[in-house]
């Protein structure tokens, strides 16, 4: 299978906690993880951050008071996409945890998902949109060697 290419910017913000999120996202596994959810080449830039700039960035772009797991800002989708995912650690860890996974494949899914996102995938136009992206990531995911990330922990 052939990839499509990725310019990635790897941030981690500062915050409690970092050294261990950082300790699962290698720059190795993250541009793997969105090449294979790429249909076009793309430059991504991905920042870890904490609550409160995940707070801060969720209340002023989307009017939404309260950190989220990942935000997707895309700019182009066409020839090349450009966006930047925003995954608050915090949110991240907690959800692995309240759905019995480890870290790296949380990461590893809402990379995926905010990899689609960023190419006009939405998941909230439609329940047939959200049941025809769910199980693209279900493929995307498997193809990466992990589990369906919707079924039941």
């Amino acid at each position: 299978m052939s990839l499509n290419q990725l310019t990635l910017s790897l941030q981690f913000a500062r915050f409690d906690g970092a050294a261990d999120h950082r300790a699962v996202l290698s720059r190795s596994k993250v541009t793997r993880w969105i090449r294979h959810a790429l249909a076009v080449d793309a430059e991504i830039t991905v920042r870890i951050v904490g609550s409160e700039e995940g707070q801060r960035l969720n209340r002023e772009f989307r009017h939404k008071d309260y950190a989220t797991n990942v935000l997707t800002f895309d700019y182009q989708q066409e020839p090349t996409v450009l966006a930047d995912l925003v995954l608050c650690a915090p949110v991240v860890e907690r959800e692995a945890k309240e759905q019995n996974k480890s870290l790296e494949e949380h990461y590893a899914h809402l990379l995926v998902h905010g990899t689609l996102h960023a190419q006009g995938w939405d998941h909230e136009t439609s329940a047939e949109d959200a049941d025809e992206m769910e199980a693209y990531e279900t493929d995307i995911m498997q193809e990466l060697g992990f589990e369906d990330p919707y079924a039941a922990g």
